[in-house]
């Protein structure tokens, strides 16, 4: 699925230009990011955790595909926030909408895109892990 929403403003953010390490919680799984394999061609935006987690097999939750249309990939920054780019408007109006927001961490994942500048820490909320499969 993934694509643009035309009825939102596209998010700023600045792609990594070294590597860097996305550790995923509660499960521990590890990502080492190179920068040079982004975008992966999932949902979300280029470079975005969502892309980042579904290229590398790590479930999240996101109904809409990636575009800003929901917030079922609302995850937790726990580390590394500063090198993430800055929540937009439209992510705070769909964050309005998710359950648990925690101020300073809660994020969309299909919006929340590393720069590279320091490593960065995941929570996946139980509540949003898809643990069926088909």
């Amino acid at each position: 699925m993934g694509g643009n929403n035309p009825y939102i403003e596209q998010a700023q953010y600045e792609l990594p230009k070294t590597k860097y390490r996305l550790r995923f919680l509660p499960d521990g799984q590890e990502v080492l990011v190179d920068p040079t394999e982004i975008p992966y061609d999932d949902d979300g935006l280029p470079g975005s955790v969502l892309d980042i987690a579904l290229s590398h097999g790590i479930d999240i939750d996101h109904a809409c595909g990636g575009v800003l249309a929901c917030s079922t990939c609302h995850v937790y920054v726990v580390e590394g926030l500063s090198s993430c780019n800055a929540t937009s408007e439209d992510e705070e109006d769909m964050l309005d909408n998710a359950r648990a927001v925690k101020p300073g961490k809660s994020r969309l994942a299909c919006q929340c895109v590393p720069n590279g500048t320091q490593d960065v820490i995941i929570e996946i909320p139980t509540w949003n892990r898809n643990l069926a499969r088909e």
